[in-house]
């Protein structure tokens, strides 16, 4: 018998840890991850010196790795990327096994690096996100814009063909697997350049038709990059003005046709106990936050997230608290559940959850 213990006994050990001995764990086993993986490619880099693959019977050291190590194609292709290039730069080996730099990054920056830049490009991509790596190559060999353009896809017709008789004791044919959706593509081109690409459906061409035709007189030449950057700057001065309660840019009065600007309502009092949070609390709290959530860990470390935000009420309103600037605070949806299940139970939050009517420990305005 093997004396590894079974995967259900490690679990049950996994679960019986402390929180702060899980996150020492979690870690401890990052940290030798990324060492192995830096071994595993300087050990490729040298059987591609070799062509040890040839002698196994592969063509390639990439079929070696996918066939042989059984590796996913990505991962072959990535773990061979960073041996040759370590091959000419072995910093990127220490980099690897330190966490300096991920597999994404060097795959990124190896076509790039010369005896002159590596030490320097290697330094700037520390602990950069693959993005973050994108525009850092974006902007040492900025590509040329991608044209403009808008084109009808092939449409995807099922087949019209008779299938042949099946004999009724035979299982039927398992049907193909959908066909994946088209993801979104933006790409850094060069500094202060994307390329942005995504499939539209009839309906939204047929939009964007008719903003092409009422905007000649402002967008002469009809480019879609003009027209949709127009779009989002409505859509987010609307957006945020319902949001967060910024106030829309004041309009001229050639803009309104000479109509005068109508009285605004004077403000009713808001009675004493209300959930709703005044426009100018949230502008001021949006403001003070710098629009990201305001959670901070034990350690001092502030959650990142900029989306799904939510307004809530530092005292819960259900014990009380007021919507005011000082008890408002800016977090993201995952902080202020966590909020609520430190301060109600998971079991009152999860009773929230599942009853719209319920009336809730917090008071968030979700963006």
């Amino acid at each position: 018998m093997s004396s590894v213990p079974s995967l259900e006994r490690a679990l049950c050990g996994i679960a019986s840890l402390a929180d702060h001995e899980l996150l020492q764990r979690i870690h401890d086993l990052v940290k030798r991850e990324r060492h192995v993986t830096a071994w595993l490619v300087a050990h490729l880099a040298e059987m591609d010196r070799r062509r040890l693959h040839l002698a196994e019977g592969y063509s390639s050291l990439f079929t070696y790795c996918t066939q042989a190590l059984h590796l996913s194609e990505q991962s072959a292709y990535k773990r061979i990327e960073a041996a040759r290039a370590a091959r000419r730069f072995p910093v990127l080996l220490a980099r690897l096994g330190e966490g300096d730099l991920h597999l994404s990054a060097v795959v990124l920056l190896a076509p790039l690096l010369t005896k002159q830049n590596h030490a320097a490009l290697i330094e700037e991509a520390r602990y950069k996100t693959k993005r973050e790596v994108e525009e850092i190559v974006a902007r040492v060999r900025p590509a040329a814009p991608v044209p403009t353009l808008v084109q009808r896809l092939p449409a995807s017709e099922a087949p019209t063909q008779a299938h042949p008789a099946v004999p009724p004791s035979a299982p039927p044919a398992p049907l193909p697997p959908p066909a994946p959706h088209p993801r979104p593509v933006v790409a850094p081109l060069a500094p202060e350049r994307y390329k942005v690409q995504f499939t539209a459906s009839a309906e939204m061409h047929e939009r964007l038709q008719r903003a092409q035709e009422l905007l000649r007189h402002k967008v002469p030449n009809g480019d879609v990059a003009q027209i949709l950057d127009l779009a989002l700057i409505a859509l987010l001065e609307k957006t945020e003005a319902r949001k967060y309660g910024k106030r829309r840019t004041a309009r001229s009065a050639e803009d309104r046709n000479g109509r005068p600007e109508r009285p605004r309502p004077e403000a009713k009092d808001q009675p004493t106990r209300s959930r709703h949070i005044p426009a100018d609390v949230r502008r001021a709290v949006w403001e003070r936050d710098q629009g990201r959530c305001t959670f901070v860990s034990a350690s001092g470390i502030r959650c990142a997230e900029t989306g799904c935000l939510e307004f809530d009420h530092r005292e819960p309103y259900a014990c009380g608290g007021p919507a005011t600037v000082e008890n408002i605070r800016l977090v993201c949806r995952r902080h202020n559940q966590h909020y609520a299940r430190q301060r109600f139970g998971s079991e009152k939050v999860q009773a929230r959850e599942k009853s719209p009517s319920y009336a809730g420990f917090t008071t968030p305005l979700r963006l």
